[in-house]
């Protein structure tokens, strides 16, 4: 029943596999994850998936510290090292860690980094961690975060990084992309808009089934995040996912999306098309998408929306009354449907 639903948040999402192996590595082992990047192989949507949860959940033990030790040839221990190393640099510079301190840990993790793309050159992963990295650069230190766009309306960035992923994993990286966009909404030298452009000009040279045609949402979403809070969110704002251009956008990332989520699948994209479409009224197709996340949720967007954004239960509760006005809406005209009623009778 809808009253007894109660969401889950698992940053594994639909890979039950990552699910098991996080089980163990969370206790300091490290063989499970050896073995899952191994049948993993080059699958680049899920490697990319799975060494980013991985990497969040490593930087609290020192698994992948041991796994270097134990195996220092292993391309994927490697790998995973950039990967934790880039994880912590952006913890210490968002946790306020002495300038000293984090600006080391950032060198540190760039040099792993590099390191693992000389050893293991067909993997785009390396290049991943390294535009993670590039948001921290607010003062463009490095000439490749300042490079000329693909396209001349777009600013300059770390689009030579971005090549480096493309050549490795073309069609769209899901990952590589969001890591552009957070260097935009980063460096003094852009704006939000230019993250909006960017997130646009993402969605009109990608396929229909690409997961970067959900990226145009997040931009939106953080644009409305930042007005409300500095308190210049109106109207036309909390109205923006029911008009145009935005609402375009939203018919662009819920056509042709996958109903049948995969390991690769990301939960969190499917909350921000969810949110988008109920904002938007558009409550059938909300809640196809609530049907296939099952009970999975995620914190944003929904905490950019709720009445207490510093409060998790009031992001959770946002989801709750989302999810339900979708599918008791839903329910409501199915059984009111002239062709329903015949059947009961």
């Amino acid at each position: 029943m809808l009253r007894d639903f109660t969401p889950v948040y698992h940053p594994a999402g639909f890979d039950l596999e990552l699910r098991a192996v996080l089980a163990d590595l969370q206790l300091g082992r490290w063989v499970a994850v050896r073995d899952l990047l191994a049948r993993t192989g080059d699958d680049w949507a899920l490697r990319t998936s799975r060494t980013q949860v991985l990497a969040a959940a490593a930087t609290r033990t020192d698994a992948v510290e041991a796994w270097v030790a134990e195996e220092p040839d292993s391309a994927d221990a490697l790998v995973m090292r950039g990967r934790v190393a880039v994880v912590r640099a952006l913890q210490a510079h968002r946790g306020g860690e002495a300038s000293a301190v984090a600006l080391q840990l950032e060198q540190e993790a760039r040099h792993v980094c590099l390191i693992a793309a000389r050893q293991v050159p067909a993997d785009p992963v390396p290049w991943v961690a390294l535009l993670a990295l590039a948001q921290l650069d607010t003062d463009l230190r490095y000439s490749e975060h300042w490079r000329v766009a693909w396209e001349e309306m777009l600013p300059a960035g770390p689009w030579g990084l971005l090549t480096r992923v493309e050549e490795r994993d073309p069609g769209g990286n899901r990952e590589a992309f969001h890591r552009m966009m957070q260097f935009l909404y980063a460096c003094r030298h852009t704006s939000v808009a230019d993250a909006i452009n960017f997130a646009q000009w993402t969605v009109s040279r990608e396929p229909a089934g690409s997961p970067l045609r959900m990226l145009p949402l997040y931009a939106h979403m953080e644009s409305y995040w930042r007005h409300r809070q500095d308190g210049t969110a109106d109207a036309l704002q909390h109205r923006q996912w029911s008009r145009e251009p935005v609402n375009q956008y939203v018919r662009r990332a819920f056509y042709r999306w996958n109903e049948q989520p995969t390991p690769s699948t990301s939960v969190v994209d499917l909350n921000y098309l969810a949110h988008a479409l109920w904002a938007g009224h558009q409550y059938a197709d909300a809640a196809k998408v609530f049907r296939a996340l099952d009970r999975y949720a995620t914190r944003l967007p929904w905490a950019y929306v709720c009445d207490d954004p510093d409060r998790p239960e009031s992001a959770v509760r946002e989801f709750v009354r989302a999810r339900a006005q979708c599918l008791t809406t839903t329910r409501t005209r199915t059984v009111a449907s002239p062709k329903h009623r015949l059947r009961l009778i």
